[in-house]
């Protein structure tokens, strides 16, 4: 296996894993050397892509995980330890993207999904995932907040809230954090072509329409793709952003600039 890259050498833990921004991510830590452990409530989309990456010569493993379970994260904080020995970066993507509801007329039940995976998943990555970085001496956190912790988005009152909840989150670990060595960043996307935000569209009645509106929204003229997502992460993940902690990245496109 080659060890040169950027974060040759570590252990990562990569939520959401299984597809999209998280498979991105995964892929390109373990193309920069890090040893990785795929987390995702998605076993076969898991195991699928730790095996791609196990024949490309990489160590990769697949942890079944529900982000909403404190069991789940124990369990696979523990297995992570027991494979590898430790653990440097936590990358928490796993998130769930809903729309449509006016607030006015919001379901509590999905409000409270929203806010379980997008929020309370992050909190338990950092309780558990954060605690085995700070005991293997230090090392580098991200948390995959969005565009929307910053631009409103009508209907998304549920979205919107979460992801800004994980980035006032990200800051107060970055404070308490960083005198144990552990640095704690966050990257807010725009819209990104990955399976959620093709599923968001789709539900519109004219799906066609809304990616034209959606691609409007975003001054560079496109949507984002996943490696650009993957890139900005690995920055924060490797010794290179050094000096950076609490900082918010915005990879959108100029969504949030009008």
């Amino acid at each position: 296996m080659d060890t040169i890259g950027r974060v040759a050498g570590k252990i990562a833990l990569v939520t959401g894993a299984a597809s999209g921004i998280g498979a991105a991510i995964a892929e390109r830590l373990s193309e920069e050397g890090a040893s990785v452990v795929l987390a995702d409530i998605n076993a076969e989309a898991g195991e699928a892509l730790a095996a791609k990456l196990r024949g490309a010569g990489r160590s990769a493993v697949y942890e079944q995980l529900d982000v909403t379970s404190e069991a789940d994260w124990q369990r696979v904080v523990h297995d992570t330890l027991g494979v590898f020995g430790g653990l440097d970066i936590l990358v928490n993507c796993a998130g769930v993207a809903t729309g449509g509801q006016e607030l006015l007329h919001h379901d509590f039940a999905n409000w409270r999904r929203t806010l379980a995976i997008n929020l309370d998943g992050v909190f338990l990555g950092l309780r558990h995932g954060g605690a085995a970085i700070v005991a293997n001496g230090g090392g580098a956190i991200v948390n995959i907040s969005s565009v929307a912790s910053k631009a409103a988005v009508v209907r998304g009152a549920a979205y919107c809230a979460s992801k800004a909840g994980v980035a006032q989150l990200t800051k107060v670990a970055a404070l308490e954090w960083a005198p144990l060595g552990v640095r704690v960043n966050s990257v807010h996307p725009g819209y990104v072509e990955t399976p959620l935000v093709e599923a968001l569209i789709s539900q519109a009645p004219d799906a066609a329409a809304m990616r034209a509106v959606a691609i409007s929204r975003h001054p560079i003229g496109r949507l984002g793709l996943p490696e650009e997502i993957a890139n900005a992460v690995l920055f924060f993940a490797s010794d290179e952003a050094g000096f950076a902690t609490g900082a918010e990245l915005l990879v959108d496109g100029g969504y949030a600039l009008p």
